[in-house]
């Protein structure tokens, strides 16, 4: 038996729905699953049915339907898989996305029955093209679906939501404020960052040399403008540690940043002048290390010029390795956070070898 989908619009008004199964059935057409999904601009209509031997074929189907009342109707082929219960179905997708959380486009693929699914970062704007959907996971990170000839409903993007939010863990909780002591004794307070530090943080850019700002931005930019600083108090986007002297000011900027890559994260750090060289920047390093640990990540990643030989040094001595970029002047240090045995580290990659 010859199985198709069939999508169609219909006005929110009562006697619709009869009109279109009737008109079905006078095509030889057999309901086999009804969903009823709102969206934005009425109700979408979605029938599994089977067409017997001899019965209408999809464009008499979709001319049937147009005739009762249906409009942007779209007829595809099913398979006798997808007869199956979709509250079921669901729970299912739900437990393998707990047992395999890195399989997260996958299964909302599977979810929505898209043709294409990928990582993406997260969309600022809304797409203008129905047939892709942007689930946002958090982390600046996306999961983007398109489904060829089938719109996304508001109903799916619902769905979706729910199995991504009743699966994955919740976010990682916020780090506490802690004493940190340094080489000479002094102690600091590391915190997360909030948004009442956005004069500190550019006062400690202004109080930076020109050669430690161009260390950590590539270029000797007197300060992040106010939309970045906004950034580092995003939890969508990482975490921003910042470390606190005697005084109240800020010492030191320290980022683990999200990217599309699962499990990953990019660090990056800024340590004021007057207190570089006293163990600051290796306990922010340690201390990210151990949240990144806490929070599930694998691996970290820093991007340092070449000449960088105290980052170098610094990462390469927690289990870095080095390797060259596509930039002849820019190198790319990765750290194992999980504690694992890096293969990489015994290749000939550790340390300074291929600078």
């Amino acid at each position: 038996m010859p199985l198709l989908r069939i999508r169609t619009e219909i006005e929110d008004r009562p006697g619709r729905l009869a009109l279109l199964t009737a008109a079905l059935a006078g095509r030889g057409a057999n309901i086999l699953a009804l969903s009823v999904q709102m969206d934005a601009g009425g109700v979408v209509d979605e029938f599994l049915v089977d067409v017997p031997g001899g019965g209408a074929g999809a464009r008499e189907l979709a001319e049937t339907l147009g005739a009762a009342g249906g409009a942007r109707t779209a007829v595809r082929p099913a398979r006798p898989r997808e007869l199956v219960d979709e509250p079921t179905r669901a729970l299912v997708l739900a437990a393998r996305l707990r047992a395999e959380p890195q399989a997260v486009p996958e299964v909302l693929a599977e979810l929505l029955r898209a043709d294409e699914a990928a990582w993406a970062p997260p969309a600022e704007d809304a797409d203008d093209d129905a047939c892709v959907l942007t689930v946002p996971m958090g982390h600046g990170r996306a999961v983007r679906l398109r489904r060829y000839g089938l719109p996304f409903t508001t109903t799916e993007a619902a769905r979706a939501d729910a199995l991504v939010r009743a699966a994955l863990p919740a976010g990682p909780p916020r780090p506490p404020s802690r004493r940190v002591p340094l080489r000479d004794g002094t102690h600091v307070t590391v915190r997360p960052i909030e948004p009442r530090d956005a004069d500190a943080v550019r006062a400690l850019h202004e109080r930076c040399s020109l050669d430690s700002r161009r260390m950590r931005y590539f270029s000797p930019k007197p300060y992040p403008p106010p939309r970045a600083i906004e950034r580092f108090w995003d939890p969508a986007r990482g975490l921003t540690l910042v470390a606190e002297g005697p005084d109240g000011s800020l010492l030191a900027l320290a980022h683990l940043i999200h990217v599309l890559d699962p499990g990953v994260a990019e660090l990056a750090f800024l340590v004021e002048d007057a207190w570089q060289g006293r163990g600051l920047g290796r306990a922010l390093a340690e201390l990210l290390v151990a949240l990144a640990r806490e929070r599930g990540l694998v691996e970290l990643r820093a991007t340092a010029l070449s000449e960088n030989a105290r980052m170098r040094r610094l990462l390469t001595s927690l289990g870095g390795r080095t390797r060259r970029t596509d930039e002849p002047h820019i190198v790319e240090i990765r750290l194992r956070a999980d504690g694992r045995h890096d293969p990489g580290a015994l290749a000939g990659w550790r340390g300074d070898r291929h600078l």
